[in-house]
């Protein structure tokens, strides 16, 4: 008996399943106060690109996730309107269409929503404050792109409007969209997590390519510029269609699968919604592309039609973020229900009945293909859709008409209240749905975090898995991550590794930040991770190959103690030895005719003059200062004059005794005698003055020399004028030149001392 049994009740379901409901008709219901909704139904438009005339465009292909949102609105409502503390008395009615996924289309609804209560003529005024619009609020759409559009509509009259899908980060200018709020939170926080995921692999060299769309090219700018700040390079960028009925489609899709093969990346971060994310998906399969770990978002991560794709198991790894969101108690039971309700003719006529009274004539919901599916169609979607946010968006708008109404827990007074007065407790007032707590933030918008999931294959069936967590921080748990890998771990996606301290990044090929490590030159130092050069020491210090840091130059001079410094001393000492040996064989034999003949006491003064020439060698050992500088050209200058003044003495002698013979007799005795000394004194006055000029125009200072040793500085005397020294030093030159004159040609017997010869070869050493 059992068998016929199962066998009617399977007719009956198979007549029941193509027999026509009446779903379509259940999204529209008359209230105290009307909330509009904006819902993809379906897509695949059939007359866009061909429309000539402004007629309307429909779409063919239902939209099963568009569906659900749309009963979680109804439910949401329904569940209001038999609450006894929440707007008690209150009548909500609703008023939802569709939105095909464009903009064209939603525009036709947003345009009735702004009707004048009870006509379908939209009032042009000087001022709106009193204008009763056709609804209270909306809710929807879904994508960015439509938002931005309908958000300047309802901006302009102030209608709240509550996005439970929008999340481009364009739409947190409150200014632009001063009556646009959302249940999710902006794709920057979607961006950060998805950086932060990156990181926590390690992996920065990876492809990112997003939907041509408003959702697809908003997230994809924010990602290139954090992931620009966290060291993540971006070997390709690009976008795919999201119309793949355009014949360049395809091929759109064949060159972004070419160009990311061609940069070996391992890492894909994909931004699109499920239908263009499918047919990258599809293409990537076709053109045999080698596994890869695919980062997605809510928008295709959680579609079961992507997940669908024939072999889809052979593109890798997919991880992905999806809103933080509970299950809303209640829905899927009020779901069953209803489609149990639509298939009752008594049901669908009070429906239709309650379509007639929203005058339904004016724009059609465009839902057709809703009356022809059954539960069983949209179970496996039902299960895992996201529903929370409508739901949210619902409530939000019911708390603040319950505030703006002033009602109780009790009872709620019926009174005209305006669109543009619930702004003021949307901003302020936070409101709770099913204890959870929520309140807009200065964006607009609501941010409860984000799951991370990993698609877990087993015996050909996907889990979605939650692996980790992100609201302020990113949590994952990598033990619950199978990878495609042989070993199963993750794999690795680097154009470089990170540089060891002391190292810079050298940049090389197309892309900045693929580079070879190399160690900082000598005097440079590695200042910041990741630099891509080496900072420059300061002058007072060095540092060796590959250092992390500078060290303060010694200082260099010549030592008391150093081998050159006693050898010049010991040179000094020999001198000096022979000079006193010289002058005390001279003071002995001093009044002998030899003596006498040489210059007598001027000699003495000649060598005591060397003597002090050779001391004024300790003016250069030690450390230098300004002061010793400065003295060190003084005492040489006038010690050597000191010297040649004598033989200047003695060359004008014998210039008169051999050139000028007749004249001899007169001259001789200025040259001779007291007045000799005169004349030495002359000279040495002569050189004090341009010591004067020297010390007046610029002596010499101390220099310190950064540059001759490598890790010294070398402290050395420096001349400041040049014309100084020119004629300190200069006058010692033409008093020896006058020397070299007067007694290079001088002719004497060979038996006889010849002083102009001596004369002659200390100043060619001179010279």
């Amino acid at each position: 008996t059992m068998v016929p049994n199962l066998l009617l009740c399977l007719s009956f379901g198979y007549a029941a399943a193509l027999r026509p409901t009446c779903l379509s008709a259940q999204f529209r219901r008359p209230g105290d106060y009307i909330i509009g909704g904006l819902f993809p139904f379906g897509t695949d438009t059939i007359n866009l690109t061909t429309r000539s005339e402004p007629t309307s465009v429909g779409c063919e292909r239902l939209f099963v996730d568009g569906l659900i949102w749309a009963l979680g609105m109804k439910f949401a409502i329904d569940q209001i309107n038999n609450s006894t503390s929440l707007l008690p008395g209150v009548k909500l009615g609703y008023d939802m269409y569709n939105t095909c996924f464009e903009p064209v289309v939603a525009l036709q609804p947003s345009l009735l929503f702004l009707t004048q209560n009870g006509t379908t003529g939209i009032g042009v005024l000087c001022n709106y404050t009193d204008y009763q619009p056709r609804v209270t609020a909306v809710i929807g759409p879904h994508k960015s792109d439509l938002c931005m559009v309908t958000a300047k509509l309802f901006g302009f009259f102030l209608i709240p409007q509550v996005s439970y899908g929008a999340s481009s980060e364009q739409l947190s200018n409150t200014e632009s969209y001063p009556s646009f709020y959302r249940t999710v939170a902006s794709d920057k926080n979607l961006v950060e997590a998805v950086v932060l995921l990156l990181n926590r692999f390690g992996w920065n060299w990876i492809a990112t390519v997003g939907s041509d769309d408003e959702y697809g090219r908003g997230a994809q700018g924010l990602f290139l510029s954090i992931a620009a700040n966290h060291s993540i390079c971006i070997a390709f960028e690009g976008l795919i269609p999201t119309d793949l009925t355009d014949p360049k489609a395809q091929d759109q899709l064949e060159d972004t699968i070419k160009l990311i093969n061609n940069t070996k990346v391992n890492i894909i971060v994909l931004f699109a919604f499920s239908q263009p994310a499918q047919a990258l998906l599809e293409q990537s399969i076709r053109m045999g592309l080698s596994e890869k770990v695919w980062i997605g978002t809510e928008a295709w991560i959680m579609s079961d039609k992507t997940a669908s794709t024939p072999n889809i198991q052979s593109i890798g790894t997919v991880l992905g973020f999806i809103m933080k969101a509970r299950t809303v108690p209640g829905f899927q039971k009020y779901v069953a229900d209803l489609f149990t309700y639509v298939q009752q003719d008594k049901f669908c006529q009070e429906s239709r009945e309650f379509n007639h009274l929203m005058n339904s004539d004016v724009v059609d919901t465009l839902c057709k293909e809703c009356d022809h599916i059954s539960l069983r169609n949209i179970s496996s979607v039902l299960r895992h859709s996201q529903m929370q946010p409508v739901y949210v968006a619902v409530y939000s708008v019911a708390h603040a008409l319950h505030r703006a109404l002033g009602c109780t827990h009790h009872t709620c007074p019926k009174a005209s209240i305006k669109s543009w007065q619930l702004l003021h407790f949307m901003n302020t007032f936070p409101f709770t749905v099913n204890g959870q707590s929520f309140k807009f933030d200065h964006t607009h918008g609501t941010n409860t975090g984000y799951k991370l999931i990993f698609w877990s294959w087993k015996n050909g069936t996907l889990t979605y898995l939650p692996v980790g967590d992100y609201k302020d921080s990113l949590y994952i748990d990598k033990s619950q991550i199978r990878f495609h890998t042989a070993d199963q771990k993750e794999p690795t996606s680097e154009c470089f590794r990170h540089c060891k301290p002391g190292q810079f990044k050298q940049i090389k090929g197309f892309h900045l930040c693929c580079y070879d490590c190399t160690d900082c030159p000598e005097n440079t130092f590695w200042s910041a991770k990741d630099s891509t050069t080496c900072t420059p020491c300061l002058e007072h210090q060095w540092s060796p190959v590959r250092s992390t840091r500078c060290y303060d130059r010694s200082e260099k001079y010549l030592f008391w103690n150093e081998p050159l410094t006693v050898a010049l001393l010991t040179l000094m000492s020999i001198t000096i030895s022979l000079i006193c040996l010289t002058a005390v064989l001279f003071l002995k034999n001093l009044e002998t005719p030899l003596v006498q003949a040489s210059g007598g006491k001027l000699n003495l003064f000649a060598l005591f003059a060397l003597t002090l020439l050779c001391l004024s060698s300790c003016l250069y050992i030690g450390k230098p200062s300004n002061t010793r500088c400065m003295i060190q050209q003084i005492v040489y200058a006038l010690c050597l004059n000191g010297c040649f003044s004598t033989f200047f003495i003695k060359s004008l002698e014998i210039t008169l005794v051999t050139e000028f013979p007749h004249c001899a007799p007169t001259l001789l005795h200025w040259v001779t005698r007291r007045r000799a000394w005169l004349l030495v004194a002359l000279c040495l006055l002569t050189e004090c003055s341009f010591c004067v000029c020297y010390l007046h125009l610029g002596p010499d200072h101390l220099q310190p020399d950064y540059k001759s040793l490598p890790t010294e500085v070398l402290l050395v005397c420096t001349t400041q004028s040049w014309l100084a020294f020119a004629l300190m030093h200069g006058y010692n030159g033409c008093v020896a030149f006058v020397c070299f004159l007067c007694t290079f040609m001088v002719r004497t017997s060979g038996k006889k001392y010849n002083i102009a010869r001596g004369i002659t070869f200390a100043i060619l050493i001179y010279f």
